[in-house]
């Protein structure tokens, strides 16, 4: 055997010793699921959904009540409403990082937005029963999580400095509200594509998307109460009965978020998009790519 056969032989035995990468698979080659099944197989996702964003209600409504009841040790030592926002956002970033790095936030994908979820179902990354489960729990949790900081702080989460952390236009009117909402929405859609499709940034999306949550809590509040997200508006309105302008936080999100995905399809193309867990580098199971046993029945 000649040296170039005896490489090229040395070769294909080194390939076939190495271990085998994973690929993920696009959703169009997940199986076909109706409601009651993606229901039977993916609840714990679903469940996951409704408690992240649950969590991130109470999370809103006690910073809300630390930093806003007047009868605070807090809101009593910092008279600066501008000193106040920033710890609130500081608050809410970190809220947000713990949700997406949790185990379950890496599992579920941590989408906690019907408007990030509807997104992804316009990119072909999860399947229309999974999307409709999704944004269900997401509703319901947000509801849950405001009820339940009720149940303990009803007096100071009612509070007319309070107001249930409810998201209302600012004093610049509905039209500015929606057109910030549109703007911050279109914003981390774009930064949540753009990391979770980098290969080297990936693992940080949680980390980038925490960063623009505190900044826009920060600065963009007093403009539309920097929702940005329907299910956390409805989670405050429900209970609190005040639903002023609300179709702003219905739409202009949605609007925002599917315009930046429009943009990245333009830019990259639909091959481009990966999946549509903000943190996939784990062991967790993925419904939506089939990654770590994820359609398994």
């Amino acid at each position: 055997m000649n040296g170039t056969a005896q490489n090229r032989v040395a070769n294909a035995q080194n390939l076939a010793s190495m271990p085998a990468l994973p690929v993920a698979a696009s959703v169009g080659q997940a199986p076909k699921l109706g409601a009651f099944a993606s229901l039977r197989l993916h609840w714990p996702e679903y469940l996951m959904e409704a408690s992240l964003l649950g969590a991130f209600m109470v999370s809103a409504c006690v910073f809300g009540v630390l930093y806003g009841f007047p009868q605070s040790p807090v809101r009593q030592a910092i008279s600066s409403d501008f000193l106040r926002g920033l710890l609130g956002g500081l608050s809410m970033g970190l809220t947000a990082i713990a949700i997406f790095y949790s185990p379950w936030g890496k599992q579920s994908g941590a989408h906690i937005n019907p408007s990030v979820t509807l997104t992804f179902l316009r990119l072909d990354k999860i399947k229309f029963w999974d999307a409709l489960f999704y944004i269900a729990a997401q509703f319901v949790g947000a509801v849950l999580g405001v009820l339940l900081v009720t149940q303990f702080l009803r007096p100071e989460v009612s509070h007319p400095a309070v107001r249930y952390v409810v998201t209302t236009p600012g004093p610049r009117g509905p039209w500015v509200a929606f057109a910030a909402e549109f703007i911050i929405a279109t914003g981390m859609m774009s930064a949540v594509l753009y990391f979770s499709n980098h290969h080297r940034l990936a693992k940080h999306t949680g980390l980038f998307a925490s960063m623009l949550v505190a900044a826009y809590i920060t600065f963009e509040a007093p403009f539309s109460g920097m929702s940005m997200n329907p299910a956390r508006s409805f989670g405050s309105a429900l209970p609190s009965g005040i639903w002023d302008h609300f179709w702003i936080y219905l739409t202009a999100p949605l609007l925002g978020m599917l315009t930046a995905s429009e943009l990245y399809l333009w830019r990259k193309g639909r091959q481009a998009v990966k999946c549509c867990k903000l943190h996939h580098d784990n062991n967790k199971r993925c419904i939506f790519c089939g990654a770590n046993g994820g359609f398994a029945s």
